[in-house]
């Protein structure tokens, strides 16, 4: 092809004044970015400021062979420098392209600048550079992609597309579709650098996912979701928590998630399901197969197993690779759940092993007496407890069955094989136990035995159902059923919290949680569902104090716990502040608007009563009282009317509520929060009832609330105490 000129900038663009020779060249300062993929669709991601100069300075200092890796987002990802990879650390994911970047062009979609490749950014700079120093300009130069980026000048540098084969017609480049911008420099483009994330951790957080694979109403993943919680929680730092910043006692949470879904999938259930599943409606079929079954699974004591070990397993995984890469650390360790995956949590944590001191202070009802069923889920449960799946009558009526009868009684290893506790037959051999000695046995004895914790609260169970249940009345309203601690402990007036859990065995964790975080939980509904009608108020989890159930008010799977604790009661869960500092607006114009209602309604009822008295007493008392004493009577009529009394404005609209006890679930505190619905929510709850259980990611009033209360133990609080917290 022939020489042609450089094709002239866009019409409508003056072209500016050619710079003199011998220019000033000032080196470009280069950024680092990474490639994101979404949907098939690539987006340049830059470092942060701080992640950026680390890997420039690697860079710079020639550490680019084989092996050099350098941490970036605090932590959460490995930029291998030499292959130009970040690898994920925590978590599977895809490797993304790492690129150092100096040189840009418009993208033709949605107007993102997208970086040139290294070398031939190389390129663009040296042409740049020989430009500026002697002043030659438009220069034309083609990339690899055989795309056209002419230099007009400093101010003025276009890219064009391919120019066309020899074998079409030929065409110079502007005729080759509209120009895009060149930038050199990430400072001349527009996009948002952050700065960094603190390198100082104060405390790590796991959280644990719900059912299905997507975690939100724009159907990302755990690890998007948590990424929106840690972005959210730094935000909050900086406004909440800006004076302990400053005096460096504050660095950053962080937040890991827990993934099981993929895990429980990758056991060909899915394959199993794909066979028995119906052809129609088959994406409302796969989403069922994919999301709603997770709760069934849970309820299989198959693949139970599968998800408490994984979840297990992943979060004592992810503990020791945080600590290996944060040797430092000397924070405390908590766990959130959402959904589904907050019941896996509580399951979890009832099951853990406590310290012998934590089991002397656990204080139980009734602890003179033998174990019965009702009070051992209530103090301390043990990593290998194997909970039936059983009738909630079954713990209480067991031992009324048999106990009345003295003969052919089921011998010690049929006791042992229906506990499915056979392998200890032996022990029992050998120490001449015979049924009447085995209900005659305390835990110490069976310590002595070398028997586990785990079998052994079986046996204890079965101990406490033979021959606790003797003197129980029962009549539904006994006095033993209301509460009286004497012959069998609590009488199951407070069944175990492991009443009903699949048959399994629960892992034990290799931290001891701070506190247990619940979004959007069900863990109310299953409890009940699974026989335990209240919780002991005497009862906390045995490695965990701290406990909060976080709702929005429209969520169809959250329930509540207070009331199983204190069930005489009624009173309002505790109102989330607002992360501003106030109630919303629409929530204090709907209470200001109910008190107005309630107060013009007794003002009218009273006003009715008085024409009413007026009407009906008789003329010649109207005579001969004056107009003062009948008001008088009237005012005192009113005021002795049982059926007339002024309305109480209701519950929500009161300010102050008296403090409740609640136990010691969350170490005396309120456990029940419900968030501040949105203006928009309000209009029609149910149009939002799907956005209340996924809201919890980027609430800012949920993530204070967990910032609030983890600084709280280190003994930080925020900078201004937020109205109606504790």
């Amino acid at each position: 092809m022939a020489a042609q000129e450089p094709p002239r900038p866009p019409p409508g663009s003056a072209e500016p004044l050619e710079p003199e020779p011998g220019g000033r060249y000032e080196a470009v300062v280069p950024h680092w970015f990474y490639c994101k993929v979404t949907d098939t669709r690539e987006r340049w991601v830059p470092f942060s400021a701080q992640d950026s100069e680390r890997l420039e300075a690697a860079h710079g200092a020639g550490k680019e062979q084989a092996g050099v890796v350098v941490p970036t987002s605090g932590g959460r990802y490995d930029v291998h420098l030499r292959e130009r990879r970040r690898v994920a650390v925590y978590w599977e994911e895809e490797a993304a392209e790492v690129r150092r970047c100096t040189w840009f062009y418009k993208g033709d979609k949605d107007n993102k600048f997208i970086p040139y490749s290294e070398a031939f950014s190389e390129e663009l700079e040296e042409a740049y550079m020989i430009a500026v120093t002697l002043g030659e300009w438009k220069k034309k130069l083609e990339s690899p992609n055989r795309e056209v980026i002419i230099l007009h000048n400093p101010k003025l540098m276009v890219h064009y597309h391919p120019v066309a084969s020899s074998d079409d017609w030929v065409s110079t480049p502007t005729e080759q579709g509209r120009p895009r911008t060149v930038k050199r420099g990430v400072e001349n483009i527009a996009v948002e650098i952050p700065s960094g994330e603190p390198l100082q951790i104060d405390h790590l957080v796991f959280v644990v996912h719900g059912i299905g694979p997507a975690c939100d109403i724009r159907f990302r993943s755990i690890v998007q979701c948590v990424n929106d919680f840690r972005n959210v929680s730094l935000s909050m730092l900086q406004s909440h928590f800006r004076k302990a910043q400053e005096q460096q006692q504050v660095g950053r949470v962080e937040f890991l998630p827990v993934n099981w879904h993929s895990s429980l999938h990758s056991t060909g259930v899915d394959v199993d399901l794909e066979r028995i599943t119906l052809p129609s409606i088959n994406r409302l079929r796969h989403f069922i197969n994919d999301t709603i079954l997770d709760v069934f699974f849970y309820n299989s004591s198959t693949y139970c197993q599968t998800i408490v070990d994984t979840v297990a397993s992943e979060m004592n995984r992810l503990h020791r690779l945080f600590l290996q890469r944060n040797p430092r650390f000397k924070g405390g360790v908590s766990i959130a759940g959402h959904s589904l995956g907050s019941l896996i949590l509580f399951d979890l944590l009832t099951n853990q092993k406590a310290d012998p001191e934590e089991k002397e202070r656990c204080v139980q009802v009734g602890e003179a007496t033998a174990p019965s069923c009702s009070c051992m889920g209530m103090g301390q449960r043990s990593k290998e407890v194997s909970t039936k799946w059983c009738d909630p009558s079954w713990m209480c009526s067991q031992g009324s069955r048999t106990a009345s009868s003295t003969g052919g009684i089921e011998e010690v290893k049929e006791i042992l094989k229906k506990l499915e506790l056979s392998e200890y037959c032996d022990v029992f051999e050998k120490e001449k136990m015979d049924r009447q000695a085995l209900l005659l046995c305390t835990e110490n004895n069976l310590k002595e035995m070398g028997i586990p914790l785990g079998p052994r609260m079986k046996i204890l169970h079965y101990i406490s159902s033979e021959t606790g249940m003797k003197g129980r009345s029962s009549e539904p309203g006994s006095p033993s059923q209301l509460g009286d601690s004497s012959e069998d402990g609590r009488s199951c007036q407070y069944r175990d919290v492991g009443l009903g859990q699949v048959s399994a065995n629960y892992p034990q964790l290799n931290y001891k949680p701070s506190i247990f975080f619940a979004f959007g939980s069900p863990i109310g509904m299953f409890l009940t569902v699974r026989g335990v009608k209240r919780i002991d108020p005497n009862y906390s989890l045995p490695t965990c104090k701290g406990f909060f159930n976080i709702f929005h008010p429209f969520d169809p799977v959250a329930y509540r716990i207070e009331p199983m604790i204190v069930p005489e009661m009624e009173f309002e869960p505790m109102l989330l502040p607002h992360h501003k500092g106030r109630k919303r607006m629409h929530l204090e114009l709907k209470e200001g608007l109910t008190r107005m209602s309630v107060d013009l309604k007794n003002n009218l009822l009273g006003s009715l009563r008085v024409a009413w008295q007026s009407f009906t007493r008789s003329p010649v008392l109207a005579l001969e009282a004056g107009s003062s004493e009948a008001e008088a009577e009237a005012e005192a009529g009113t005021e002795k009317q049982p059926d007339t009394k002024a309305e109480e404005p209701p519950a929500a609209v009161k300010e102050e509520s008296p403090p409740v006890n609640v136990g010691r679930l969350n170490g005396g505190n309120r456990i029940d929060y419900v968030l501040q619905e949105k203006p928009i929510e309000s209009f029609n709850e149910y149009l939002f009832a799907l956005q209340g259980h996924l809201c919890y990611w980027e609430s800012e009033d949920t993530v204070l609330l967990v910032l609030k209360e983890i600084y709280q133990t280190q003994g930080i609080t925020l900078d201004q105490p937020l109205p109606g917290s504790q």
